[in-house]
């Protein structure tokens, strides 16, 4: 950055748009009347099919709110890690996660995520980068927009593996 050059926050947009298919003619004249399917769509993207967990009436084949969150904390923690890898000289060749959330409900109906864990096991190219690459999820998460966006713990257990070769 130039002398006396600022850094400025950006502002980015998203938009999707979602639309309930669940009216099985009679809209939500009771709990159990409609379904909880819908489509969740966004400009130039695949359609995805969502539902409810199973545990509230749900589709269990179609994508829900609560793991579509789980995922975009793995993939989020995922991209961001790969941005910083680049910058520590750590070369990653082979990346996997089993991210697992943690959700509690409530008499009254509501409920929260209590906590999510990354799992990632990351593959790297040397032995000499496996503690950097290591030290990376740390920053990796500080990194990651949508865990700091949350109000419950995200936490890593991360597994290093070096490349056979």
């Amino acid at each position: 950055m130039a002398a006396g050059a600022r850094h400025r926050d950006k502002e980015h947009g998203y938009e999707v748009r979602v639309r309930w298919t669940g009216n099985r003619g009679e809209g939500t004249a009771s709990y159990r009347a409609f379904g909880r399917d819908h489509d969740v769509e966004a400009e130039g993207r695949p359609l995805l099919k969502g539902s409810a967990d199973k545990a509230f009436r749900g589709d269990p084949e179609r994508w829900n709110p609560e793991d579509m969150l789980v995922a975009a904390l793995s993939e989020c923690h995922m991209l961001s890690y790969f941005a910083l890898a680049v910058g520590a000289g750590v070369n990653v060749v082979a990346y996997e996660d089993r991210a697992t959330g943690t959700m509690v409900t409530h008499a009254d109906s509501s409920g929260e995520f209590t906590e999510v864990v990354l799992h990632p096991v990351v593959t790297v190219a040397d032995a000499a980068m496996v503690e950097r690459a290591r030290e990376l999820h740390d920053k990796a998460h500080r990194a990651c927009f949508i865990a700091r966006s949350v109000n419950f713990p995200v936490r890593n257990e991360p597994e290093i593996r070096v490349q056979e070769g």
